[in-house]
């Protein structure tokens, strides 16, 4: 009988102690903030924030907010950062992606200091990634081996195989599955023969945003399969990249979409707001 990794059970544990540890700061009279910025009014980064921000008030997290129209500027969204940026009051930063297509994003979160860029996308932070000293890595890689740990599933000298390789997801959960000791493979749309090298994988990590792309064909017997997407289907429900009722039989473990990978990502934002925070304080 496979393990249904439950996101919304660790995700939820994750923020309880959160919670205790910004309780302790509270009392000595140190508060935990996050700044949150949003150009725009793009639907579905609109959940996102309003997520965010109930995870902050759970958490006993300050949360700024700056909504900001979807003609800003890119001048004066770089003007907001550097301002944040110059906040003593601001632990974290967030700027929601996408941004509108006039701003260059890539100007934007590197412009956000790397012990504020609890989203873990600035240079500074990825490079510390890659050499395993200590920064903030991006949200939701960081979720996926909070699910493997809390879930008792090994990765050091397991054969892990991640399906995409972008700059969010895939290459940093391979430089994470690296620091925990895994054998790491990386694959994407020009790999040859996906199938049988996705098959060799005891932990498989699907991360490319195609509706039930991997089926039971690409995975191994007694797998672990994190799957990362989240897809609106034709008939309007959630569905992930993995073909979740077909590989279920084959598999040790599994995320579910909804309720895997998901709730980890905002989890796991609040955890590195409260590591800026305790850095900051020299704690």
């Amino acid at each position: 009988m496979a393990k249904i990794i439950d996101g919304k059970k660790i995700s939820s544990d994750i923020k309880d102690e959160v919670k205790s540890e910004v309780e302790a700061l509270n009392k000595k009279g140190i508060r935990v903030s996050l700044a949150v910025v949003l150009v725009g009014d793009d639907p579905a980064s609109a959940v996102y924030v309003r997520n965010k921000k109930k995870a902050c008030e759970y958490c006993g997290i300050r949360s700024i907010s700056h909504e900001l129209p979807g003609d800003t500027s890119e001048e004066t969204l770089i003007k907001l950062v550097d301002e944040l940026n110059a906040d003593p009051e601001v632990d974290g930063i967030l700027v929601q992606l996408p941004l509108p297509g006039h701003i260059d994003e890539k100007k934007v979160t590197d412009r956000i200091l790397p012990e504020k860029d609890v989203d873990g996308f600035h240079p500074v932070n990825v490079g510390r990634l890659s050499m395993g000293d200590p920064g903030f890595v991006s949200c939701t890689p960081q979720g996926i081996i909070e699910l493997l740990k809390r879930s008792d599933i090994s990765i050091a000298g397991k054969e892990c195989v991640v399906i995409g390789r972008s700059n969010i997801v895939g290459k940093p959960l391979a430089m994470l599955l690296l620091r925990e000791n895994g054998t790491v493979t990386v694959c994407h749309s020009r790999t040859s023969d996906l199938k049988e090298v996705s098959k060799r994988a005891d932990i498989l990590c699907a991360a490319i945003g195609k509706t039930e792309f991997v089926t039971s064909e690409y995975v191994k017997e007694g797998a672990c399969v994190i799957d990362v997407g989240i897809n609106r289907g034709e008939d309007g429900k959630l569905k992930g990249d993995v073909a979740y009722d077909d590989v279920l039989p084959h598999v040790s473990a599994i995320t579910p979409v909804p309720g895997g990978v998901g709730p980890m990502t905002i989890a796991c934002l609040m955890k590195n707001c409260l590591i800026a925070a305790k850095r900051k304080a020299g704690e």
